[in-house]
């Protein structure tokens, strides 16, 4: 704080709550206007040429910028000065091309309930995410591992598709009746992938690798692109429910506001004492409601900030489409499932490709010629 708010010129109050409920964290309330040398207050902005200028830029949006980059340095810091491997990142996975959907913050009252076993919606949408992140890894690592062997092929006397497909026939070694099975359904499937995409050739086969390299890729920033989406609306329609949810007790609490009548201005001091008494009144009666409703009304006002600050002020809440864009992007997750299987299959027959090639060379000695396309077995 010394260094980075203090030296600025900013008084910097913090304030750490840590209640051992994992959720270590600290508020930190800073000024936004500079002080003089005389100890007053000084202006926050000034008019220049008719024009409105801040005095200080401690108020523009690139300064929390620099400030979460200057917390990264000095936790990074910590951690290294205290034997811990890990490292923080200020940054979001979008701006370190890390294909990784993030997760959502629980807050504490989810993290008190998933701790004691009670499943919460944000939990569960972590778990998806979770889910959703490690099937994008696992599937990347597989065509980055094809790819990899693919081009470190030699285009020179390589085996052809059709004695890539001979080989793994040759190399499967039946127990039963279902593994039988097994391996007709995936030859089927390897030869309608061979078919489709027009594979005759090794260097056909390359070329279609990378076509699923690319719509991995596709795939894995629509999926972050919907899925991050996805978590924005459910966080502006769970305050929107907040806002309904806890609205009339709002509006009875702010009822319960007492008014200051003429009497209270009065000159008769009898009339004055008894506007007095009742305003007191008034207000005692307005502070045992607050008492008794405060988790109501702070999740109310909680829930009309978020939506003030979401919608800038302007115009009435949009959950209508809010509600409606989201369930289009929950339907649209369908379609990427289908089109994730998709992509899990072409990567499989690629694979089992890769096995045959390599059962062949394997197979292959100076006595020995390879064995052609017209052995194909299916």
């Amino acid at each position: 704080m010394q260094k980075v708010f203090v030296n600025a010129g900013m008084c910097a109050d913090l304030c750490v709550h840590d209640t051992d409920d994992g959720n270590p964290h600290a508020h930190i309330m800073l000024t936004m206007r500079p002080i003089e040398q005389d100890g007053t207050w000084g202006a926050k902005s000034q008019t220049v040429n008719g024009k409105k200028i801040n005095t200080v830029d401690w108020n523009d949006r690139d300064k929390a910028e620099e400030w979460r980059k200057a917390w990264q340095d000095f936790q990074n810091a910590a951690l290294e000065k205290h034997g811990f491997d890990v490292r923080v990142d200020h940054r979001s996975y979008a701006r370190q091309g890390v294909e990784q959907i993030p997760t959502v913050h629980l807050g504490v009252a989810a993290s008190r309930m998933e701790k004691r076993g009670i499943r919460t919606e944000r939990g569960d949408q972590n778990r998806a995410i979770a889910v959703t992140n490690q099937m994008i890894r696992q599937l990347r690592g597989r065509i980055r591992s094809i790819e990899k062997w693919v081009y470190a092929q030699p285009i020179q006397d390589a085996p052809t598709i059709g004695e890539m497909m001979s080989a793994v026939n040759r190399a499967q070694n039946f127990k039963s009746q279902w593994q039988r099975i097994r391996n007709l359904q995936r030859a089927a499937q390897v030869l309608i992938f061979v078919q489709q995409n027009g594979i005759d050739t090794p260097e056909q086969l390359a070329d279609k690798i990378t076509d699923l390299h690319q719509e991995h890729y596709d795939l894995a920033s629509d999926v972050k692109k919907n899925d991050r989406r996805i978590t924005t609306l459910t966080a502006h329609l769970a305050q929107v429910d907040n806002r309904k949810q806890h609205m009339a007790v709002y509006k009875k609490y702010k009822s319960l506001t007492p008014k200051k009548d003429a009497a209270m201005s009065s000159l008769n001091p009898f009339t004055k004492s008894n506007a007095k008494k009742a305003y007191e009144a008034a207000e005692k009666k307005q502070a045992a409601y607050y008492k008794k409703h405060a988790g109501e009304i702070e999740k109310y006002e909680a829930a009309e900030k978020y939506l003030h600050d979401v919608l800038n002020g302007y115009g009435k809440i949009p959950e209508k489409e809010w509600r409606e864009e989201l369930d289009g992007l929950l339907t649209g997750r369908y379609a990427q499932v289908e089109r994730y299987y998709k992509l899990r299959d072409d990567v499989q027959s690629a694979e089992v490709l890769r096995r045959g090639a390599e059962h062949l060379m394997r197979d292959i000695t100076p006595e020995r010629e390879p064995t052609r396309a017209r052995d194909v077995v299916l």
